[in-house]
Protein backbone atom coordinates (compact mmCIF):
# COMPACT_ATOMS: atom_id res chain seq x y z
CA UNK A 1 0.00 0.00 0.00
CA UNK A 2 1.34 3.44 -0.88
CA UNK A 3 0.46 5.00 2.48
CA UNK A 4 -0.05 3.64 5.98
CA UNK A 5 -3.52 2.29 6.72
CA UNK A 6 -5.87 4.88 8.23
CA UNK A 7 -7.57 3.70 11.46
CA UNK A 8 -11.22 2.76 10.87
CA UNK A 9 -12.06 4.81 13.96
CA UNK A 10 -11.75 7.95 11.82
CA UNK A 11 -14.48 6.82 9.44
CA UNK A 12 -16.67 5.53 12.27
CA UNK A 13 -16.41 8.89 14.00
CA UNK A 14 -17.17 10.76 10.78
CA UNK A 15 -20.30 8.69 10.17
CA UNK A 16 -21.53 9.21 13.71
CA UNK A 17 -20.99 12.96 13.45
CA UNK A 18 -23.11 12.99 10.28
CA UNK A 19 -25.81 10.78 11.78
CA UNK A 20 -26.14 13.24 14.65
CA UNK A 21 -27.15 15.92 12.14
CA UNK A 22 -29.76 13.91 10.21
CA UNK A 23 -33.50 14.20 10.75
CA UNK A 24 -35.39 11.21 12.24
CA UNK A 25 -36.13 8.31 9.86
CA UNK A 26 -33.49 9.46 7.42
CA UNK A 27 -31.51 7.69 4.73
CA UNK A 28 -28.38 9.12 3.10
CA UNK A 29 -26.70 7.90 -0.09
CA UNK A 30 -23.18 8.61 -1.34
CA UNK A 31 -21.76 7.51 -4.69
CA UNK A 32 -18.19 7.23 -5.92
CA UNK A 33 -16.99 9.43 -8.76
CA UNK A 34 -17.02 8.22 -12.34
CA UNK A 35 -13.94 7.00 -14.17
CA UNK A 36 -13.67 9.80 -16.72
CA UNK A 37 -12.74 9.15 -20.39
CA UNK A 38 -10.04 10.90 -22.38
CA UNK A 39 -9.95 9.69 -26.00
CA UNK A 40 -10.33 6.32 -27.73
CA UNK A 41 -10.20 3.79 -24.88
CA UNK A 42 -8.23 6.02 -22.51
CA UNK A 43 -9.32 7.14 -19.07
CA UNK A 44 -8.15 9.71 -16.56
CA UNK A 45 -6.70 8.63 -13.25
CA UNK A 46 -9.46 7.84 -10.77
CA UNK A 47 -10.13 10.30 -7.95
CA UNK A 48 -12.67 9.28 -5.34
CA UNK A 49 -15.63 11.38 -4.26
CA UNK A 50 -14.39 12.98 -1.07
CA UNK A 51 -17.64 12.71 0.88
CA UNK A 52 -17.79 8.96 0.28
CA UNK A 53 -14.11 8.66 1.16
CA UNK A 54 -14.55 10.74 4.33
CA UNK A 55 -17.31 8.46 5.59
CA UNK A 56 -16.02 5.04 4.55
CA UNK A 57 -12.38 5.13 3.46
CA UNK A 58 -13.40 3.32 0.26
CA UNK A 59 -11.03 4.59 -2.43
CA UNK A 60 -12.47 2.53 -5.26
CA UNK A 61 -14.69 3.21 -8.26
CA UNK A 62 -18.34 2.04 -8.42
CA UNK A 63 -18.87 2.18 -4.66
CA UNK A 64 -22.02 3.27 -2.80
CA UNK A 65 -22.54 4.05 0.88
CA UNK A 66 -26.02 3.99 2.45
CA UNK A 67 -26.69 5.26 5.97
CA UNK A 68 -30.11 4.75 7.61
CA UNK A 69 -29.55 5.14 11.38
CA UNK A 70 -33.18 4.54 12.41
CA UNK A 71 -33.92 1.57 10.15
CA UNK A 72 -35.40 -1.29 12.23
CA UNK A 73 -33.09 -3.95 10.77
CA UNK A 74 -29.75 -3.02 12.30
CA UNK A 75 -27.85 -4.81 9.53
CA UNK A 76 -28.87 -2.10 7.07
CA UNK A 77 -28.15 1.00 9.12
CA UNK A 78 -24.73 1.15 7.47
CA UNK A 79 -24.18 -0.58 4.15
CA UNK A 80 -21.20 -0.31 1.82
CA UNK A 81 -21.66 -1.60 -1.73
CA UNK A 82 -18.59 -2.55 -3.76
CA UNK A 83 -17.89 -3.63 -7.31
CA UNK A 84 -17.64 -7.42 -7.31
CA UNK A 85 -14.25 -8.58 -8.47
CA UNK A 86 -13.41 -11.57 -10.69
CA UNK A 87 -10.41 -13.33 -12.19
CA UNK A 88 -10.91 -11.31 -15.37
CA UNK A 89 -10.87 -7.98 -13.49
CA UNK A 90 -7.88 -9.09 -11.43
CA UNK A 91 -5.91 -9.91 -14.59
CA UNK A 92 -6.75 -6.75 -16.51
CA UNK A 93 -7.16 -4.11 -13.77
CA UNK A 94 -5.66 -5.59 -10.62
CA UNK A 95 -7.23 -6.71 -7.39
CA UNK A 96 -10.17 -4.92 -5.82
CA UNK A 97 -11.29 -4.73 -2.23
CA UNK A 98 -12.65 -7.90 -0.69
CA UNK A 99 -15.60 -7.68 1.67
CA UNK A 100 -13.40 -8.48 4.66
CA UNK A 101 -10.85 -5.83 3.69
CA UNK A 102 -13.64 -3.28 3.32
CA UNK A 103 -15.05 -4.16 6.75
CA UNK A 104 -11.66 -3.75 8.40
CA UNK A 105 -10.93 -0.50 6.57
CA UNK A 106 -14.29 1.20 7.09
CA UNK A 107 -15.66 -0.31 10.30
CA UNK A 108 -18.88 -1.11 8.40
CA UNK A 109 -20.12 -4.64 9.07
CA UNK A 110 -22.54 -4.98 6.15
CA UNK A 111 -20.56 -4.98 2.91
CA UNK A 112 -22.41 -6.15 -0.20
CA UNK A 113 -21.73 -6.33 -3.91
CA UNK A 114 -23.02 -3.53 -6.08
CA UNK A 115 -25.46 -5.88 -7.86
CA UNK A 116 -27.40 -6.14 -4.60
CA UNK A 117 -28.00 -2.39 -4.30
CA UNK A 118 -31.26 -2.00 -6.33
CA UNK A 119 -33.19 -4.66 -4.44
CA UNK A 120 -32.05 -3.61 -0.97
CA UNK A 121 -32.49 0.09 -1.67
CA UNK A 122 -36.07 -0.48 -2.84
CA UNK A 123 -36.74 -2.59 0.25
CA UNK A 124 -35.51 0.23 2.52
CA UNK A 125 -37.41 2.96 0.68
CA UNK A 126 -40.67 1.01 0.44
CA UNK A 127 -40.98 -0.34 3.99
CA UNK A 128 -42.33 2.91 5.44
CA UNK A 129 -39.44 3.68 7.81
CA UNK A 130 -37.62 6.16 5.56
CA UNK A 131 -39.08 9.67 5.35
CA UNK A 132 -36.12 11.96 4.62
CA UNK A 133 -33.68 11.05 1.85
CA UNK A 134 -30.35 12.91 1.91
CA UNK A 135 -28.65 13.03 -1.49
CA UNK A 136 -25.21 14.35 -2.34
CA UNK A 137 -24.29 17.11 -4.78
CA UNK A 138 -21.24 19.28 -5.37
CA UNK A 139 -22.22 22.63 -3.88
CA UNK A 140 -18.76 24.16 -3.56
CA UNK A 141 -19.01 27.90 -4.11
CA UNK A 142 -16.25 27.81 -6.77
CA UNK A 143 -17.50 24.71 -8.61
CA UNK A 144 -18.59 24.91 -12.25
CA UNK A 145 -20.55 21.72 -12.96
CA UNK A 146 -20.49 20.82 -16.67
CA UNK A 147 -20.31 17.01 -16.47
CA UNK A 148 -23.12 14.94 -14.96
CA UNK A 149 -21.91 12.90 -12.00
CA UNK A 150 -23.03 9.54 -10.65
CA UNK A 151 -24.65 11.40 -7.76
CA UNK A 152 -26.56 13.64 -10.18
CA UNK A 153 -27.78 10.67 -12.23
CA UNK A 154 -28.91 8.92 -9.06
CA UNK A 155 -30.79 12.00 -7.84
CA UNK A 156 -32.77 12.09 -11.07
CA UNK A 157 -33.50 8.35 -10.91
CA UNK A 158 -34.42 8.39 -7.23
CA UNK A 159 -36.80 11.34 -7.44
CA UNK A 160 -38.51 9.78 -10.46
CA UNK A 161 -39.04 6.41 -8.78
CA UNK A 162 -39.76 7.66 -5.24
CA UNK A 163 -41.38 11.09 -5.77
CA UNK A 164 -43.22 11.34 -2.44
CA UNK A 165 -40.25 11.06 -0.07
CA UNK A 166 -38.84 14.23 1.47
CA UNK A 167 -35.52 15.03 -0.18
CA UNK A 168 -32.75 16.81 1.69
CA UNK A 169 -29.32 18.28 0.82
CA UNK A 170 -26.45 16.51 2.54
CA UNK A 171 -23.72 18.78 1.10
CA UNK A 172 -24.16 21.57 3.71
CA UNK A 173 -23.90 19.02 6.51
CA UNK A 174 -20.77 17.48 5.02
CA UNK A 175 -19.22 20.92 4.60
CA UNK A 176 -19.82 21.67 8.28
CA UNK A 177 -18.26 18.37 9.35
CA UNK A 178 -15.29 18.35 6.98
CA UNK A 179 -14.32 21.92 7.83
CA UNK A 180 -13.29 20.82 11.34
CA UNK A 181 -10.47 18.29 11.14
CA UNK A 182 -10.15 15.23 13.35
CA UNK A 183 -6.75 14.46 14.93
CA UNK A 184 -6.13 11.62 12.44
CA UNK A 185 -6.78 14.03 9.56
CA UNK A 186 -4.33 16.57 10.96
CA UNK A 187 -1.64 13.87 11.01
CA UNK A 188 -2.30 13.06 7.35
CA UNK A 189 -2.21 16.75 6.43
CA UNK A 190 1.04 17.18 8.35
CA UNK A 191 2.53 14.30 6.38
CA UNK A 192 1.49 15.99 3.12
CA UNK A 193 3.18 19.19 4.32
CA UNK A 194 6.34 17.29 5.29
CA UNK A 195 6.55 15.71 1.84
CA UNK A 196 6.06 19.15 0.31
CA UNK A 197 9.00 20.39 2.40
CA UNK A 198 11.23 17.65 1.01
CA UNK A 199 10.30 18.63 -2.53
CA UNK A 200 11.01 22.30 -1.88
CA UNK A 201 14.42 21.61 -0.35
CA UNK A 202 15.29 19.48 -3.38
CA UNK A 203 14.29 22.29 -5.72
CA UNK A 204 16.30 24.88 -3.81
CA UNK A 205 19.33 22.75 -4.60
CA UNK A 206 18.38 22.47 -8.28
CA UNK A 207 17.18 25.88 -9.53
CA UNK A 208 19.63 28.06 -11.48
CA UNK A 209 19.53 30.20 -14.63
CA UNK A 210 18.82 28.15 -17.73
CA UNK A 211 16.63 25.42 -16.24
CA UNK A 212 13.09 25.12 -17.53
CA UNK A 213 10.02 25.43 -15.38
CA UNK A 214 8.95 21.89 -16.34
CA UNK A 215 12.30 20.53 -15.13
CA UNK A 216 11.57 22.04 -11.72
CA UNK A 217 8.09 20.51 -11.82
CA UNK A 218 9.73 17.13 -12.47
CA UNK A 219 12.01 17.55 -9.43
CA UNK A 220 8.99 18.11 -7.21
CA UNK A 221 7.13 15.16 -8.73
CA UNK A 222 10.10 12.85 -8.23
CA UNK A 223 10.48 13.77 -4.56
CA UNK A 224 6.75 13.58 -3.86
CA UNK A 225 6.25 10.12 -5.36
CA UNK A 226 9.35 8.62 -3.76
CA UNK A 227 7.90 9.70 -0.40
CA UNK A 228 4.63 7.79 -0.92
CA UNK A 229 2.59 10.65 -2.33
CA UNK A 230 0.62 10.06 -5.53
CA UNK A 231 2.04 13.35 -6.72
CA UNK A 232 0.78 16.92 -6.83
CA UNK A 233 -2.29 17.88 -4.82
CA UNK A 234 -3.25 20.19 -7.70
CA UNK A 235 -1.78 21.35 -11.00
CA UNK A 236 1.46 23.03 -9.94
CA UNK A 237 2.36 26.64 -10.69
CA UNK A 238 6.06 26.96 -11.60
CA UNK A 239 6.17 30.60 -12.69
CA UNK A 240 9.36 32.50 -13.43
CA UNK A 241 9.62 36.24 -14.09
CA UNK A 242 6.47 37.78 -15.55
CA UNK A 243 4.68 34.41 -15.37
CA UNK A 244 4.46 34.88 -11.59
CA UNK A 245 1.97 37.70 -12.17
CA UNK A 246 -0.49 35.25 -13.78
CA UNK A 247 -2.34 33.85 -10.77
CA UNK A 248 -3.22 30.48 -12.31
CA UNK A 249 -0.25 30.03 -14.62
CA UNK A 250 0.18 26.27 -15.20
CA UNK A 251 1.91 26.08 -18.59
CA UNK A 252 5.30 25.66 -16.91
CA UNK A 253 7.28 25.72 -20.17
CA UNK A 254 9.58 28.75 -19.97
CA UNK A 255 13.31 28.94 -19.30
CA UNK A 256 14.27 30.54 -15.99
CA UNK A 257 16.37 33.65 -16.59
CA UNK A 258 19.13 35.08 -14.40
CA UNK A 259 17.83 37.79 -12.10
CA UNK A 260 14.23 36.59 -12.15
CA UNK A 261 12.18 35.50 -9.15
CA UNK A 262 10.51 32.08 -9.44
CA UNK A 263 7.09 31.62 -7.83
CA UNK A 264 6.32 28.03 -6.76
CA UNK A 265 2.74 27.17 -5.82
CA UNK A 266 2.81 23.42 -5.19
CA UNK A 267 1.65 20.87 -2.68
CA UNK A 268 1.93 17.13 -2.18
CA UNK A 269 -1.04 14.81 -1.77
CA UNK A 270 -0.94 12.08 0.87
CA UNK A 271 -3.78 9.59 1.44
CA UNK A 272 -6.07 11.99 -0.49
CA UNK A 273 -5.25 14.91 1.86
CA UNK A 274 -3.54 17.94 0.39
CA UNK A 275 -0.85 20.44 1.23
CA UNK A 276 -0.81 23.88 -0.42
CA UNK A 277 2.46 25.81 -0.28
CA UNK A 278 3.72 28.89 -2.12
CA UNK A 279 7.28 30.19 -2.09
CA UNK A 280 9.23 32.72 -4.17
CA UNK A 281 12.93 32.14 -4.77
CA UNK A 282 15.63 33.93 -6.79
CA UNK A 283 16.67 32.05 -9.93
CA UNK A 284 20.27 33.26 -9.52
CA UNK A 285 20.42 32.34 -5.84
CA UNK A 286 20.32 35.91 -4.50
CA UNK A 287 17.49 38.42 -4.31
CA UNK A 288 18.09 41.96 -5.55
CA UNK A 289 17.36 44.72 -3.05
CA UNK A 290 14.04 45.50 -4.70
CA UNK A 291 13.02 41.85 -4.79
CA UNK A 292 14.01 41.44 -1.16
CA UNK A 293 12.02 44.52 -0.13
CA UNK A 294 8.88 43.19 -1.82
CA UNK A 295 9.47 39.72 -0.37
CA UNK A 296 9.86 41.07 3.18
CA UNK A 297 6.68 43.12 2.78
CA UNK A 298 4.70 40.00 1.86
CA UNK A 299 6.31 38.07 4.70
CA UNK A 300 5.38 40.75 7.25
CA UNK A 301 1.76 40.63 6.10
CA UNK A 302 1.75 36.85 6.22
CA UNK A 303 3.02 36.76 9.79
CA UNK A 304 0.65 39.47 10.94
CA UNK A 305 -2.25 37.66 9.26
CA UNK A 306 -1.47 34.45 11.15
CA UNK A 307 -1.73 36.34 14.43
CA UNK A 308 -5.29 37.38 13.57
CA UNK A 309 -6.58 33.83 13.15
CA UNK A 310 -8.43 32.18 16.03
CA UNK A 311 -11.89 30.77 16.79
CA UNK A 312 -14.68 33.31 16.30
CA UNK A 313 -13.00 35.22 13.46
CA UNK A 314 -15.00 35.68 10.26
CA UNK A 315 -13.00 35.25 7.08
CA UNK A 316 -14.19 38.37 5.25
CA UNK A 317 -13.50 40.61 8.27
CA UNK A 318 -10.06 39.04 8.55
CA UNK A 319 -9.36 39.56 4.83
CA UNK A 320 -10.22 43.27 5.13
CA UNK A 321 -7.70 43.65 7.93
CA UNK A 322 -5.08 41.91 5.80
CA UNK A 323 -5.86 44.24 2.90
CA UNK A 324 -5.31 47.24 5.18
CA UNK A 325 -1.93 45.87 6.25
CA UNK A 326 -1.01 45.22 2.64
CA UNK A 327 -2.06 48.76 1.71
CA UNK A 328 0.52 50.13 4.12
CA UNK A 329 3.22 47.90 2.65
CA UNK A 330 2.36 48.98 -0.91
CA UNK A 331 2.64 52.62 0.10
CA UNK A 332 6.07 51.95 1.63
CA UNK A 333 7.12 50.23 -1.58
CA UNK A 334 5.94 53.31 -3.52
CA UNK A 335 3.47 51.22 -5.49
CA UNK A 336 0.58 53.25 -4.04
CA UNK A 337 0.46 56.84 -2.86
CA UNK A 338 -1.90 58.90 -0.73
CA UNK A 339 -3.99 59.84 -3.76
CA UNK A 340 -4.58 56.18 -4.61
CA UNK A 341 -5.66 55.50 -1.04
CA UNK A 342 -7.89 58.59 -0.89
CA UNK A 343 -9.68 57.83 -4.18
CA UNK A 344 -10.28 54.13 -3.61
CA UNK A 345 -13.81 52.72 -3.29
CA UNK A 346 -15.24 49.84 -1.30
CA UNK A 347 -15.91 47.95 -4.51
CA UNK A 348 -12.40 48.58 -5.87
CA UNK A 349 -9.84 49.09 -3.10
CA UNK A 350 -6.48 50.45 -4.17
CA UNK A 351 -4.71 47.38 -2.81
CA UNK A 352 -6.39 45.17 -5.42
CA UNK A 353 -4.10 46.60 -8.10
CA UNK A 354 -1.24 44.55 -6.67
CA UNK A 355 -3.01 42.08 -4.31
CA UNK A 356 -6.14 40.91 -6.07
CA UNK A 357 -7.03 37.56 -4.46
CA UNK A 358 -8.18 36.25 -1.11
CA UNK A 359 -5.86 35.67 1.83
CA UNK A 360 -6.77 32.02 2.29
CA UNK A 361 -9.21 29.13 2.07
CA UNK A 362 -10.19 25.88 3.79
CA UNK A 363 -7.81 22.96 3.14
CA UNK A 364 -8.24 19.20 3.45
CA UNK A 365 -9.49 16.46 1.15
CA UNK A 366 -10.04 19.20 -1.41
CA UNK A 367 -7.37 21.85 -1.90
CA UNK A 368 -10.12 24.46 -1.77
CA UNK A 369 -11.93 22.41 0.82
CA UNK A 370 -15.63 22.56 1.58
CA UNK A 371 -16.78 24.88 4.35
CA UNK A 372 -18.90 27.98 4.69
CA UNK A 373 -16.72 31.08 4.20
CA UNK A 374 -19.29 33.17 6.13
CA UNK A 375 -19.17 31.02 9.26
CA UNK A 376 -16.97 31.91 12.19
CA UNK A 377 -13.69 30.04 12.34
CA UNK A 378 -13.62 27.10 14.74
CA UNK A 379 -10.91 25.22 16.56
CA UNK A 380 -9.75 22.36 14.33
CA UNK A 381 -10.21 24.15 11.02
CA UNK A 382 -7.29 24.21 8.61
CA UNK A 383 -6.68 27.36 6.57
CA UNK A 384 -4.12 28.60 4.12
CA UNK A 385 -2.53 32.02 4.66
CA UNK A 386 -1.35 33.42 1.32
CA UNK A 387 -0.78 37.15 0.77
CA UNK A 388 1.00 38.27 -2.38
CA UNK A 389 2.21 41.26 -4.36
CA UNK A 390 2.19 41.18 -8.16
CA UNK A 391 3.98 44.00 -10.00
CA UNK A 392 3.37 43.37 -13.68
CA UNK A 393 5.36 46.41 -14.78
CA UNK A 394 8.41 44.95 -13.01
CA UNK A 395 7.71 41.33 -14.04
CA UNK A 396 7.81 40.46 -10.36
CA UNK A 397 5.31 38.36 -8.44
CA UNK A 398 5.77 37.18 -4.86
CA UNK A 399 3.28 35.09 -2.90
CA UNK A 400 3.96 33.23 0.34
CA UNK A 401 1.63 30.54 1.63
CA UNK A 402 1.57 28.28 4.68
CA UNK A 403 -1.09 25.94 6.08
CA UNK A 404 -2.27 26.60 9.63
CA UNK A 405 -4.49 24.78 12.10
CA UNK A 406 -6.86 26.93 14.16
CA UNK A 407 -6.42 26.38 17.88
CA UNK A 408 -8.07 27.94 20.93
CA UNK A 409 -5.61 30.81 21.24
CA UNK A 410 -4.09 31.06 17.77
CA UNK A 411 -2.72 28.74 15.12
CA UNK A 412 -0.30 25.87 14.64
CA UNK A 413 1.76 26.29 11.47
CA UNK A 414 2.01 22.92 9.73
CA UNK A 415 4.69 24.37 7.45
CA UNK A 416 6.87 25.97 10.10
CA UNK A 417 9.86 23.85 9.04
CA UNK A 418 9.71 24.82 5.37
CA UNK A 419 12.34 27.49 4.56
CA UNK A 420 10.78 30.94 4.44
CA UNK A 421 13.34 33.55 5.51
CA UNK A 422 15.33 35.28 2.75
CA UNK A 423 18.65 34.38 4.37
CA UNK A 424 17.81 30.69 4.72
CA UNK A 425 16.60 30.42 1.13
CA UNK A 426 19.72 32.13 -0.22
CA UNK A 427 21.99 29.99 1.93
CA UNK A 428 20.36 26.74 0.80
CA UNK A 429 20.53 27.83 -2.83
CA UNK A 430 24.24 28.56 -2.61
CA UNK A 431 25.57 25.45 -0.86
CA UNK A 432 28.18 23.20 -2.51
CA UNK A 433 25.64 20.40 -2.72
CA UNK A 434 23.87 22.08 -5.66
CA UNK A 435 23.48 19.53 -8.43
CA UNK A 436 21.71 19.23 -11.69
Amino acid sequence: MRYAAIPSTLFKTNRQRLVNLLKPNALAVFHSNDVMPTNADGTMGFRQNNNLLYLSGADQEESILVLAPDFPDKRYREVLFLRETSDHIAIWEGRKLTKEEARKMSGIETVLWLSEFPKLFHHMMAMGYVEHVYLDTNEHYRAEITVETRNARFIRWCQKNYPLHEYERVAPLMATLRAVKQPEEVKLLQTACNITEKGFRRVLNFVRPGVYEFEIEAEFQHEFIRNRSRGFAYTPIIASGANACVLHYVTNNQKCQAGDVLLLDVGAEYANYNADMTRAIPVSGRFTKRQKDVYQAVLRVMRAAMKLLRPGVRYFDYHKEVQQMMEGELVRLKLLDKTDVKNQTKEKPAVSRYFMHGTGHHLGLDVHDVGNMYDKMKEGMLWTVEPGIYIREEKLGIRLENNVLIRKNGVVDLMKNIPLEVEEIEELMNTKARTR
